[in-house]
Order: C-alpha cells, then sequence, then structure tokens
C-alpha cells in the first residue's frame, strides 16, 4: 500500500487521488453559503419573474407593441406593404405579366392594341405562354409575323424566359344561339358559312 501512496504522491495528488496536493480549501460556512443561497434565490426570482411577465404579454396579445425603433410590426406605406405581400408570396412573374396586361398599348403599338387583347398567361414552367385575341384574321396574321420580337421585347421587360410564345387566337365565329327560328336538321348557324 505505500507504494501507491508514493505513486500518487510523485504526481501531485494525495493519498486519496481525490484533492490536488497543496492548500486545502475550507469548506464554504456561515456567511459564503448565505451569499451562494442569495445567488440561487434570486437567479430563480429572475427566472420566474420573466415567466410570469411572457404570461402577462401573451394575456394582453402576445407583446405586439412598436418600439421607438423600425421593426416589421410597424405600419408601411399601401405600395411597399403590396410589394413585400407579391415577394413572400411568390408573385413577382404573375404580377409583371398582369402590369404587362395592363401597360398593352405602350408595349405593342397603338394599331396592334386597338385590335389585339392579351387574355391570359399560363405561368406553368413548361409552358409559359401568353395567349391574345384579335379581333380580325389579318390582325392576327400580323400578330403571329411579329411574336418573335414581340416575345424578346416581353422577356426583356420582365426577365427572361418569362414568356416563351405568344398564342393568337383569331376572331370566333357568330354568337351559336339555338332557338325556335331554326331548320330542321341544322347544326345552327355555322352550317350556312362554306
Amino acid at each position: 500500500m505505500t507504494g501507491r501512496g508514493e505513486a500518487a504522491g510523485a504526481s501531485g495528488t494525495t493519498g486519496e487521488g481525490l484533492r490536488p496536493a497543496g492548500p486545502e480549501l475550507p469548506e464554504p460556512s456561515g456567511v459564503d453559503l448565505a451569499r451562494v443561497a442569495l445567488r440561487a434565490a434570486k437567479e430563480q426570482a429572475r427566472a420566474r419573474g420573466a415567466a410570469v411577465q411572457q404570461r402577462k404579454q401573451a394575456r394582453r396579445g402576445g407583446g405586439l407593441r412598436s418600439g421607438a425603433r423600425a421593426d416589421g410590426r410597424d405600419p408601411l406605406p399601401l405600395g411597399a406593404a403590396i410589394n413585400r405581400l407579391i415577394t413572400e408570396r411568390g408573385w413577382e412573374t404573375p404580377a409583371a405579366v398582369g402590369g404587362v396586361m395592363g401597360r398593352w398599348p405602350q408595349i405593342v403599338g397603338e394599331d396592334l392594341a386597338k385590335h389585339c387583347v392579351p387574355l391570359r398567361y399560363d405561368e406553368d414552367p413548361d409552358e409559359r405562354v401568353l395567349t391574345v385575341q384579335c379581333d380580325s384574321t389579318a390582325w392576327a396574321t400580323q400578330l403571329r409575323l411579329l411574336a418573335p420580337q414581340l416575345v424578346a421585347r416581353l422577356n426583356a421587360d420582365l426577365g427572361q424566359g418569362t414568356v416563351r410564345m405568344i398564342k393568337v387566337l383569331g376572331p370566333g365565329g357568330p354568337q351559336r344561339r339555338f332557338g325556335p327560328l331554326r331548320a330542321p336538321g341544322s347544326r345552327g348557324p355555322g352550317d350556312t358559312y362554306g
């Protein structure tokens, strides 16, 4: 047993191996114990106070009060609020295409805009087709010839790849009405064209 004690003593610890060799620290007593207990009680009280404060804020509406500095809860101008909503929801492309439909006369010119109207935009990534209806076959042909330049202009305005193709619809035939004045066996007004 003395060999182990000597080996332990040589390594810098006492025979027990638990405490460092050197001056032993006295056990906390009296005033020191009171200070430790007071510090622990203060920390617990602080934690309880924070919990009580959180419960009070939850009852009052979650603490949704604006302070002196700008944060996400402050009121915004309408334009900024709409832009933030569009960005958060990922509506940039549909909103931009809607803006194009509103500025159609400035983009294609007054003459073409009088006879050709954008109907819809298919935002499917594989499609990205802008459908336009013309009031005569001559204007539909003209728009079909101008379609590559118009696609390039729209993509320059909206961002590359926003519009891949323009689908041009000609004028529709007369409205099909099936009423009491119909010849037996006819298919309606379509059978007289042709």
